[in-house]
């Protein structure tokens, strides 16, 4: 087995570092401020080819393998102190473009995937509602098949990106509760195969951008809500076959679970180094604060979530590589890294005392930046549920009896 990186892979880290530190992030803490989008932030990206790194060149991105993708989007996390501007790029890449890649036709990527790569359409994924989130087999959006087209009616709420995009990924019921057909059709099949996936732009009649929510951290990322209200989407923006939708959703998360967490191993990273010059020029009673125990320990325990943080979502990136499935270990990297991030900014705030609680400083922003990852791409309990079930444990997240 063999750790080091190749030659390449270090030199596309130094480059995204070098391109993250001089070109993003300059107005970080006004844009948190303001919950403002980084627009020339993102052209920024877009020219540098981050909005198309997994994307194949045919279709006008970068072609980098699944691990060289996690090493670049580490170090993007590592070089911008935007950490919203690299969750909106992680939404655009793991919550639309990759839905494209997997399961898209040869016109949908044709005529999607380049203005996604140069930065002409912004993606999202519009799955949560009102009341289901999680529970994904209680979407209520339908959509029925009217001629050439689909139908459109429901809300979509909490979709990151979602009032700057173009361009979403939509799971809408076009099976009744059963598997019948949408509006009380008397069809009746599996609750798996009520489900559909489309492409929905946004300039379509009937889409509309209702609401933004303001959030507690990555505000530079906006988040809103999309009502579809009679939206008629062409019946060739239907991603894989009617009544897939829940098998594309369940075979592309594990990227999303993964992937869009690669940043957070940057924040540890920085968090970590801020730690330690703190420490090491920080005097009190006569010597640099990190030569006491309780300092140094917290440092120590940053250093270790960092490094086993790092192994389980590379062997994420070498699994897709490889073309092997990875629900488990992205599952185990989403619990461990989203929470990893939560105790080290806490940690961070403790080593810097006020200069970590105070405005000004970053710190208190990373620290609510952290607070989103165990929530969004699936809270940690609903994670650890599905770990428990991969594991053997029926009816976890169910709940329903053995046996049933």
């Amino acid at each position: 087995m063999d750790f080091d990186l190749s030659p390449e892979q270090r030199e596309l880290r130094r480059a995204t570092i070098a391109f993250a530190r001089s070109e993003l992030g300059a107005a970080a803490a006004d844009d948190d401020r303001e919950s403002r989008f980084p627009a020339r932030d993102w052209a920024r990206c877009a020219e540098h080819g981050v909005l198309g790194w997994p994307v194949p060149a045919r279709y006008g991105g970068r072609g980098l393998d699944p691990l060289s993708t996690m090493i670049a989007l580490e170090a993007l996390g590592y070089g911008c102190r935007d950490n919203g501007l690299v969750f909106a790029v992680n939404n655009h890449l793991w919550g639309c473009a990759v839905y494209l890649l997997l399961h898209g036709t040869e016109e949908q990527k044709t005529r999607y995937l380049k203005p996604m790569c140069d930065g002409a359409l912004v993606g999202a994924h519009a799955l949560s509602e009102p009341e289901a989130g999680s529970d994904v087999l209680g979407l209520r959006t339908t959509a029925v098949r009217d001629g050439d087209h689909y139908v459109l009616d429901g809300t979509k709420w909490f979709v990151s990106n979602g009032p700057v995009a173009d361009v979403f990924v939509v799971l809408a019921r076009t099976g009744g509760e059963t598997g019948g057909a949408a509006g009380g059709g008397a069809g009746r099949g599996r609750a798996q195969d009520a489900l559909s996936a489309f492409l929905v732009t946004a300039d379509l009649p009937g889409v509309h951008r209702t609401r933004e929510f303001t959030k507690l951290g990555l505000r530079s990322t906006p988040m809103g809500a999309v009502e579809f209200d009679g939206a008629r989407v062409p019946a060739g923006n239907l991603l894989g076959r009617e009544g897939s939708g829940y098998a594309i959703f369940n075979a592309t998360i594990e990227w999303e679970r993964a992937f869009m967490f690669a940043g957070h191993l940057g924040v540890m990273e920085r968090l970590l180094e801020s730690s330690i010059a703190h420490a090491s020029s920080r005097r009190q009673f006569g010597r640099a604060i990190g030569g006491f125990q309780a300092v140094a320990h917290e440092i120590a325990d940053m250093k270790i979530r960092l490094e086993l943080a790092r192994l389980i979502l590379y062997r994420v990136g070498w699994l897709k590589r490889e073309r092997r499935l990875a629900l488990q270990d992205a599952t185990i990297a989403k619990i461990f890294v989203s929470e990893s991030l939560v105790r080290t900014a806490m940690a961070a705030v403790q080593v810097h005392g006020a200069r970590g609680y105070l405005n000004g400083y970053d710190l208190e922003r990373e620290l609510r930046d952290a607070l989103g990852g165990p929530i969004f791409a699936g809270t940690s309990a609903v994670q650890r549920g599905i770990l428990a079930e991969l594991l053997g444990l029926s009816g976890v997240l169910s709940g329903a009896p053995e046996g049933g």
